[in-house]
């Protein structure tokens, strides 16, 4: 039984001698999501830790947070002119803080604000149902 040969999307070169093109995807995808939040955007972790939009998007890059995906089992979101709420209950496939891949049954509550016609986080709030 021989697999078939491993083929790749996108070459294993390095990109201007420093990056991979993985590296390059993941740094466009970060953008995009940072695209997403405020500039006052912060985070409110289970745990109680604050976060501004900066110290979250580290943690993605360093690997603190590892996110795999989300199942999710109800959302809701209330929208007021230019400002809204969002409440989501997901079951989450996260590594955290070191931790192993763990399955979170997490609440996210969310507020967004309009801004320059386009829709904007301003805060996330992470606990447990």
């Amino acid at each position: 039984n021989h697999s078939p040969p491993t083929r790749h999307l996108y070459p294993l070169s390095h990109y201007n001698g420093n990056e991979t093109v993985l590296e390059i995807h993941n740094q466009q995808r970060l953008a995009s999501l940072r695209g997403l939040m405020s500039d006052d955007y912060h985070l409110i972790h289970m745990t109680g830790t604050r976060q501004s939009v900066n110290e979250f998007i580290s943690g993605l890059l360093d690997g603190t947070f590892n996110y795999y995906s989300a199942e999710h089992d109800d959302i809701r979101v209330s929208v007021d002119d230019n400002k809204s709420v969002m409440v989501g209950k997901s079951k989450v496939i996260a590594a955290v803080y070191g931790g192993g891949r763990s399955k979170w049954r997490l609440r996210g509550d969310f507020t967004l604000r309009k801004e320059n016609g386009n829709w904007k986080l301003t805060s996330s709030k992470a606990s447990t149902y």
